[in-house]
C-alpha cells in the first residue's frame, strides 16, 4: 500500500517542535496555540468586513442639520481590511451590470467583476463622503469650502474655480453631480481630509467597508491613474448606497442644469429628460476608461440600477444603458 505523507503548510509553520517529553498532548496544545496566533488577524478582519451601519437622518437640502448618528464612517482598522483590487485595469475593458435598486439582486451581468477604470464615477464616493460630513454635523450645506491652488489647477471638466475662492457644500455637491467638476472634487477632498492623498485613502477604506473589495481610489475626481481601479459590481454597490442612504439628495442627480455665479452648466447625463423614468446617477469618461455610466430609473413597477463601463462612444453607452433599464437583457 502506498503511503501518502501529509502535506506541508509552510505559510503557517505548524510544526510540533515543543520541549522533549511533553508528549502528544503538549504537541497538540502547541499546534493549537500557533494556529490561534495565525488565525486571530483573520477573525478580526472578518468582523471588520461584516460591520455595517444603517442610514442616519440628515437634513433636507438648504436646512442646517442636527448632529446625527454615524453613517458608514470608517475608522482606521487595527487589522488592514482585505483588498482584492488588482494593480491596474485593461484599457477600454467593457462591463455591464443590472441590479434591482431596492434589493440589490443581480438581474444581468457581463464581466461585472473585471477591473475597470471608473473615471468620474469616482465622484459618487466623493459625494458619499461629503454627505456623510453633513450627516455627522461637521459641515452644513451652507458651509464655505476654500479653494487651493492645487484644486484650481485641475484639468477639465471643471467649474473654473480660482485659488482663494470659496464654494458652499451644496454648490459643490451640485457641481459634481451635474457638471462632474474635477476642481470641486479636490476642494471637497481637501476640506474633509486636508489633502487629496489622505482623502483617497479614506475613500478606499470606505469602499472596503461597503463591500467594494476590488476598488482602489487614488484621487477624488477619477482623473487617470493606472492604480485607480474598480468594477461594475463595486460601482453598483456604491450607487445603491448613495441613493438609499442619502435619498434626500436625489434632486441633485436628477437636475439637468446647474447655475453658479451666473453661468449655467448642462448635465453630463444625456438620459435625463430623454428616457422615461431615468433619475440619475453619474457619468464618467477618460481615454483609457471609455464611456461609463451608472443610471437609475423606474420602468413599470421595477426600480433598476444599471452600470455600463468601457462604452465605445457616448451614444453607444447611452443606447445600451437605455436598453438595460428597459429590460433588454
Amino acid at each position: 500500500m502506498r503511503v501518502i505523507s501529509r502535506p506541508q503548510i509552510p505559510f503557517m509553520q505548524l510544526s510540533a517542535t515543543g520541549v522533549a517529553g511533553e508528549g502528544r498532548r503538549g504537541r497538540k496544545a502547541d499546534r493549537a496555540k500557533r494556529l490561534a496566533t495565525w488565525l486571530a488577524p483573520a477573525f478580526a478582519l472578518l468582523l471588520a468586513a461584516c460591520q455595517s451601519t444603517g442610514p442616519a437622518p440628515s437634513p433636507t437640502p438648504g436646512a442646517t442639520p442636527r448632529a446625527a448618528a454615524p453613517v458608514a464612517t470608517v475608522a482606521a482598522p487595527a487589522v488592514p481590511l482585505l483588498s482584492l483590487a488588482p494593480s491596474t485595469a485593461a484599457a477600454r475593458g467593457y462591463s455591464e451590470l443590472v441590479v434591482d435598486l431596492g434589493t440589490g439582486r443581480e438581474l444581468h451581468a457581463v464581466a461585472a467583476d473585471e477591473a475597470r477604470y471608473p473615471a468620474s464615477l469616482t465622484k459618487m464616493m466623493t459625494l458619499y463622503l461629503l454627505f456623510d460630513e453633513v450627516a455627522q454635523g461637521r459641515l452644513t450645506l451652507n458651509s464655505p469650502l476654500s479653494v487651493s491652488a492645487h484644486a484650481a489647477a485641475q484639468p477639465p471638466s471643471r467649474l473654473g474655480l480660482k485659488a482663494g475662492d470659496t464654494i458652499t457644500v451644496e454648490d459643490a455637491a451640485r457641481a459634481m453631480a451635474v457638471k462632474s467638476a474635477n476642481d470641486v472634487a479636490v476642494v471637497v477632498a481637501e476640506a474633509i481630509s486636508g489633502s487629496e492623498e489622505a482623502f483617497a485613502r479614506k475613500m478606499t477604506a470606505t469602499a472596503q467597508a461597503l463591500g467594494m473589495r476590488r476598488t482602489r481610489f487614488r484621487n477624488a475626481s477619477g482623473l487617470p491613474d493606472p492604480a485607480h481601479v474598480s468594477t461594475a459590481r463595486d460601482m453598483a454597490l456604491l450607487g445603491r448606497a448613495l441613493k438609499t442612504r442619502y435619498a434626500q439628495y436625489a434632486p441633485f442627480f436628477r437636475a439637468r442644469q446647474f447655475t453658479w455665479r451666473g453661468r449655467s452648466f448642462e448635465a453630463t447625463n444625456n438620459l435625463l429628460g430623454r428616457v422615461d423614468g431615468v433619475d440619475g446617477l453619474k457619468t464618467g469618461y477618460t481615454r483609457d476608461a471609455g464611456y461609463n455610466l451608472v443610471a437609475t430609473g423606474r420602468q413599470g413597477g421595477a426600480r433598476r440600477l444599471v452600470v455600463v463601463m468601457g462604452g465605445s462612444s457616448e451614444s453607444a453607452r447611452d443606447r445600451r444603458v437605455t436598453e438595460l433599464l428597459q429590460g433588454g437583457f
